[in-house]
């Protein structure tokens, strides 16, 4: 048996699934007070001055801190079902298909929020590592759970909960920066699906 590493936005899907979900769960009453006190960071995104997991903690603070958890676990389990199927790349999805029919362990390793990616995964039989909101009690805190999983956190929760020694080869899928820790624990990396003939 292989392991078979996927990272979800850009590489499951055609792109971000983070911030169309925060603005799915935002009130629209709210939205556009949200999004002009997050424009400068985002700018500062766009122009390399921000880092993304640093514009992600500071968006998911204000936008999810004091959320109900059970709201925000049913508006992720809709996005879920009505909204990730009209992003989902065939390519990522033929190649799930494929690991599937060859037995293997298939792990998406994502930066994205488990309000949505648990009901995805759980549906398509997929095992998951993600960045998980943190509640206390209630109510969401706006932070993250064991922190951002991204970059050399990619790594390192992979390999807290998979033995890599125990699988014959490690595959990897990736489109970013924040994926390459994750993309050295492979025999088979894959960047933004140039897939070796051989693979």
């Amino acid at each position: 048996m292989d392991l078979a590493l996927f990272d979800f936005d850009g590489t499951i899907t055609t792109g971000d699934t983070y911030t169309p979900f925060l603005s799915y769960a935002t009130p629209r009453r709210f939205r556009r007070r949200a999004w002009r006190k997050l424009l400068w960071p985002w700018l500062g995104y766009k122009l390399r001055l921000i880092s993304g997991p640093a514009v992600r903690r500071r968006v998911t603070a204000h936008v999810l801190a004091g959320r109900e958890h059970a709201a925000i676990r049913a508006l992720g389990e809709r996005y879920a079902r009505e909204r990730l199927p009209r992003v989902l790349r065939p390519e990522a999805m033929a190649r799930i298909a494929w690991h599937r029919a060859r037995g293997d362990c298939i792990v998406v390793v994502s930066a994205s929020l488990d309000a949505y990616l648990v009901p995805w995964c759980r549906a398509h039989g997929l095992e998951l590592i993600c960045s998980e909101l943190d509640a206390d009690g209630v109510h969401l805190t706006g932070g993250y759970r064991g922190g951002d999983c991204t970059g050399p956190a990619k790594a390192a929760r992979v390999l807290e909960r998979f033995p890599l020694h125990a699988y014959a080869r490690v595959h990897a899928y990736g489109d970013t920066v924040e994926d390459r820790e994750m993309l050295a624990l492979a025999h088979h990396p894959v960047y933004r699906w140039q897939i070796p003939a051989a693979a």
